[in-house]
């Protein structure tokens, strides 16, 4: 059997330039990774690094989508890199074309055959749209899903990733609200925090599953405007960001009090974290 401490190579497919900070990556694994076949939940990370680099929690973009490379089946993926530091400031000179190597899927993500009839709210600030891209890819247009209803803010409108397939979620039937942080010359939307847009959504309080995703300091004030519109602690759900380095629960990068971020999370229900302030 294959060493799950062991990173798998996989070849960059494509590099698409999103902002002068964010490029998306679609990845293919050359063989399976740690000896499984690649499968995982919208929510999940991958560990990705270079040679000489090392490697890095990175969140999925997209889910697994089939191709053929050589004759054999493949599976391919997307992974967004901002660059901040050597590690992905690397990443961003990579070419098609070029190998990187990940392990995982690490972590709890969102569970859509549980959310099967729910209407769901997807709340994103900033960076947090990436994750939330896979969760909105493995549901959007299926009819087992109720109404779906996007919230994404950032600073600026350049800012806001994936603003044409946003288009093409509202042509399947998605509500979806942008909002930047401060005026900007040529925006005609939403001018404020992502919790300025929610008081004025209709939400169904018993059928209404809020997934929520970006800076940590943003959770608190989402979960109280949610709460004015009735929604329970418990049908929201949070990604929470750690500094994650082995996946496995072992290194304690990630530990709040008994909590390991890398196993039991990221994705949280707002009731799980009750118990631990240090949350966010």
């Amino acid at each position: 059997m294959v060493s799950p401490y062991l990173p798998s190579a996989a070849t960059v497919e494509r590099v698409t330039k999103l902002t002068e900070k964010e490029r998306l990556f679609t990845v293919t694994p050359l063989a399976a990774i740690g000896g499984l076949p690649v499968s995982f939940d919208p929510g999940q990370f991958f560990m990705c690094g270079l040679p000489g680099y090392g490697e890095a929690p990175f969140s999925v973009a997209s889910m697994p989508v089939n191709s053929h490379i050589n004759g054999s089946p493949k599976q391919s993926f997307d992974l967004c890199i901002r660059a901040v530091g050597n590690l992905s400031n690397a990443m961003h000179r990579i070419k098609k074309g070029d190998r990187v190597y990940l392990r995982g899927p690490f972590g709890r993500g969102f569970k859509t055959d549980e959310l099967k009839g729910k209407d769901l709210l997807f709340i994103a600030g900033g960076i947090g749209i990436v994750p939330m891209r896979s969760f909105i890819k493995s549901v959007a247009g299926k009819d087992s899903y109720g109404k779906l209803t996007l919230i994404c803010g950032a600073k600026t409108p350049e800012e806001i990733l994936f603003q044409g397939e946003m288009d093409e979620w509202k042509d399947m039937g998605m509500d979806v609200r942008l909002t930047i942080d401060k005026r900007h010359p040529g925006w005609k939307g939403n001018v404020g925090v992502v919790t300025t847009l929610i008081s004025s959504l209709k939400l169904k309080p018993d059928k209404t599953v809020a997934a929520i995703i970006g800076p940590p300091v943003m959770y608190k004030f989402v979960a109280l405007a949610l709460r004015k519109k009735l929604i329970k602690d418990a049908s929201m759900l949070v990604s929470l960001e750690r500094r994650m380095k082995c996946g496995f629960g072992k290194c304690g990068h990630c530990q709040i009090n008994s909590s390991y971020v890398c196993q039991d999370g990221p994705v949280y229900r707002l009731t799980d974290l009750a118990g631990l302030p240090e949350a966010f």
